[in-house]
This record gives C-alpha cells, sequence and structure tokens, in this order.
C-alpha cells in the first residue's frame, strides 16, 4: 500500500502541545491531576481493558538513560533518542522515522510514574517506526534496556485513540503509582487536505517481572 503523508507526525504532534504542555507540567510536579486509570474505556477503534498481571518482583530501577526499545509482538527493535521541549514549550518529537526518543524530562523506564517514548507512524517513505503500534494488544511484551545495563519488561494495559484536540497530557505524562511506559504516535483519521493524523495513539504499559 502507498503512504502518501507529508511529515504529518511532526506538523501536528508539537502544535497540539504547545499551548499546554507548560502549564500540565507545574501542576504534574507539584502532585495535582492524578491520571485516570488505563483500565478505563477507550475511544474509536482501539482496544482497551486491563490484563492481570502474574505476581512477580518489581523492584524500581535507579534513573538511567534508556538506549534500546523492544517490541516484539510487532516487530520493533530501536535505539533510542532523548527528547525534551522546543523554545515555545511543546515536547520534541524525532528527527528520524525509524527511531523512537524519550521523553527525558520525566521518569526512566522502571521509576516510578510516566515515563513515555515517543515515534513516528509513518512519512512520505512509507512505515515508520510505530506503524503498528496500534496492532498491540493486551498483555504484549515491551523491553528497554537502560545505559546502566538494567533491562526494564513492560505488559501493554491499554490501548488507546485520543482525538489530538483532546489529548490527555495528564493521564499520559502524570504521575503514577507504579513504573509506567506510555507509547505514543499518530492515528487515527488522515485529513488529506491539511495532511495530518486528527488523532493519537497511546499504548499503556506497567512493568512487570522478566
Amino acid at each position: 500500500m502507498k503512504h502518501a503523508r507529508t511529515r504529518p507526525w511532526k506538523l501536528t504532534w508539537a502544535a497540539s502541545f504547545a499551548l499546554t504542555f507548560v502549564s500540565f507540567a507545574l501542576a504534574a510536579s507539584s502532585g495535582l491531576g492524578v491520571p485516570a486509570s488505563a483500565s478505563t474505556v477507550t475511544t474509536g477503534n482501539v482496544r482497551s481493558g486491563s490484563v492481570h498481571l502474574a505476581s512477580r518482583a518489581v523492584v524500581p530501577a535507579v534513573r538511567s538513560i534508556p538506549v534500546h526499545l523492544s517490541i516484539p509482538a510487532i516487530g520493533v527493535s530501536t535505539g533510542l533518542v532523548q527528547l525534551g521541549l522546543l523554545a515555545n514549550g511543546a515536547p520534541q518529537v524525532p528527527a528520524s522515522w525509524h527511531i523512537a526518543g524519550w521523553y527525558k524530562l520525566g521518569p526512566s523506564p522502571g521509576q516510578v510514574g510516566s515515563s513515555v517514548i515517543l515515534g513516528h507512524v509513518d512519512s512520505v517513505g512509507g512505515p515508520a517506526i510505530f506503524y503498528r503500534l496500534n496492532q498491540l494488544k493486551i498483555g504484549s511484551k515491551v523491553i528497554v534496556k537502560l545505559a546502566d545495563g538494567q533491562t526494564v519488561y513492560f505488559q501493554v494495559i491499554a490501548l488507546r485513540e485520543y482525538l489530538k484536540a483532546k489529548f490527555p497530557l495528564q493521564t499520559v505524562y502524570g504521575p503514577k503509582p507504579y513504573p509506567a511506559l506510555q507509547l505514543v504516535t499518530c492515528g487515527g483519521a488522515f485529513d488529506s487536505q491539511t495532511h495530518h493524523y486528527l488523532s493519537s495513539i497511546v499504548a499503556f504499559t506497567k512493568e512487570v517481572g522478566a
């Protein structure tokens, strides 16, 4: 299938966050706005629900830069770049279509709270690193390797689609009482007039033992 896309992720992601991200960051840092559970109902045609995770020992990781992400169920194996904020307060996105990026101003994977990894869905050249993110199933495994040699394991607990105009910053980036990892890309309907995706796909995961 041919993919005639005009950099939809980069064009829309930063714009949709610019006006709200700074105020959210202030609320999150003060402990306000605890996000909803990742097992509540989603919108669109994306799965939601919860999965019973086997009782395994999970020791929160010390902070360490994530260097590699694997998602075996959808064939993802990628190095990771670090992402911060642009001058306008919007989060950066990866410069490459085929490498995902970790939002470095949040927890690292394995720390208590919301770690976030972002990746493109496609480009004019075809599928990008998170092209199949919306095909993940509840219970799918996510593996992150850290710079200090640790390997952190997660399982998908929910998969959601959100309109960008109503993107829930606190749910995705906000505090959680366990080591969480959110994977984010574009998705949903594609507007051929503006060359923008109208929604975001978010896979919510929770750390499990190896």
